[in-house]
């Protein structure tokens, strides 16, 4: 019997450091990376251009962000995000679970990345999208594949390492 405890103890060691040394060990996978992008909300966030399916389609690469005005992590991404719309890259967001006056006074306070934006104040487009929490970015190619997805905020090395070569790759093809 006082075999037992240890043994418990070195295999589940063994499975939590096998699964630290896999490729990717913090990346959750998404099921939407290779496959047509879902719907998107049917209402922008006031004062900014509707979001359509067709913005997903136009034969461009487009990065759709999620986001939200109370999410610390959104602020600290907010400068890259105008960085890469100013660099021309196509960026749409959806705002997800807030209000709609937070929101709007955010983008007029900070700068309004985005093409266009749509509005899920209850979280059902992110739930199709398969978002857990803010913020969330997806690449999505111009026949509206779903190309790379990146959880967290788009900062730092990470950002550097992960999400620019992936964006680079999207568009050089």
């Amino acid at each position: 019997m006082i075999v037992i405890p240890p043994v418990i103890f070195a295999a589940l060691a063994g499975l939590f450091f096998a699964g630290l040394m896999r490729d990717n060990a913090g990346e959750i996978p998404s099921t939407l990376v290779g496959r047509q992008a879902p719907g998107v909300p049917t209402e922008a966030v006031p004062g900014t251009t509707q979001l359509t399916d067709a913005d997903l389609r136009s034969g461009e690469v487009t990065i759709v962000n999620f986001w939200a005005s109370w999410c610390p992590p959104c602020r600290a991404e907010h400068p890259n995000l105008l960085a890469l719309q100013a660099d021309g890259v196509r960026v749409a967001g959806i705002n997800f679970r807030d209000a709609d006056d937070d929101a709007s006074a955010y983008l007029a306070e900070d700068g309004n990345p985005f093409l266009a934006t749509g509005f899920d104040p209850r979280g059902r487009i992110a739930i199709d999208w398969g978002v857990t929490a803010p913020p969330e970015t997806f690449i999505v190619d111009g026949d509206g594949t779903v190309l790379f997805r990146f959880i967290g905020p788009l900062v730092a090395s990470d950002y550097e390492q992960r999400f620019l070569p992936a964006l680079n790759a999207a568009l050089e093809r």
